[in-house]
């Protein structure tokens, strides 16, 4: 009948749009899959990560090549679950080209509580809590310590609880000059002693010429290599004569 044949064409109608849908949803999703996949990977602000373990990171699982996916998992991303890391962000530049931006903690440095490095930040709060050592961060002692908690600020007498941005500031001052210490030690009075091996600088509480002092060490820490002893630097000398003296 005619009731009949209309309705068979609406159906066919019907199967012939979801048929087209069909094929067009697939043509899209190869266009984005195969337009899409990552080629060319630029990592910036990553510090306590190779860019290798940055990408690893980011582009694991399914869709992990996927300049598409990856925007949208990581478009200014909180991070919990990476230690250092608070976010990430992914910019694509060209379909096949992506930036990751990594913003990590501010660390200062780090103490060591039985055996647990706890790391701290400028205000002296611990940011990461772990078994292991990252190296690149000094460890900060003379600081009397029982106990930390991860979120908490470390529980230090009234006298050492404004030597936390200062160590950040040593932090920085390192790693601006390319040097690397072993640890940095607060005496009291705030006085600071940085170790390089066997070599020890005293840097005494004279915190405004911190800068002018460390940046004369590179030119003075290699003829300390092997040596055991003192360089005396509790006040600053414009010729940079400072005296070693050994142990």
């Amino acid at each position: 009948s005619v009731f009949q044949n209309e309705g068979r064409r609406k159906k066919i109608i019907v199967i012939l749009l979801i048929l087209l849908a069909v094929c067009a949803l697939g043509g899209l999703g190869y266009y984005v899959v195969d337009r899409h996949t990552v080629s060319d990977v630029y990592v910036e602000g990553n510090v306590h990560y190779s860019e290798e373990e940055i990408k690893d990171l980011v582009m694991e699982g399914p869709f992990g090549d996927n300049s598409l996916f990856l925007s949208l998992k990581y478009s200014n991303r909180e991070i919990n679950d990476i230690p250092f890391i608070d976010a990430m962000d992914v910019r694509i530049l060209s379909p096949d080209t992506i930036k990751i931006s990594v913003y990590e903690k501010a660390v200062a440095g780090y103490v060591k509580c039985m055996n647990t490095y706890a790391y701290f930040d400028k205000d002296g709060y611990v940011v990461e809590s772990a078994s292991v050592k990252m190296s690149g961060i000094p460890q900060v002692t003379g600081l009397e310590l029982s106990y930390v908690v991860l979120g908490q600020p470390l529980p230090v007498e009234e006298e050492y609880r404004d030597v936390f941005g200062t160590i950040l500031e040593i932090t920085k001052l390192l790693n601006k000059y390319s040097l690397y210490a072993d640890r940095i030690y607060f005496r009291k009075g705030n006085a600071i002693t940085l170790y390089f091996g066997e070599a020890k600088v005293d840097l005494g509480n004279e915190t405004d010429r911190l800068e002018d002092k460390i940046m004369c060490l590179p030119s003075i820490l290699p003829s300390l290599e092997g040596k055991s002893g003192t360089l005396l630097m509790e006040s600053y000398r414009e010729k940079g004569n400072y005296i070693f003296k050994p142990e």
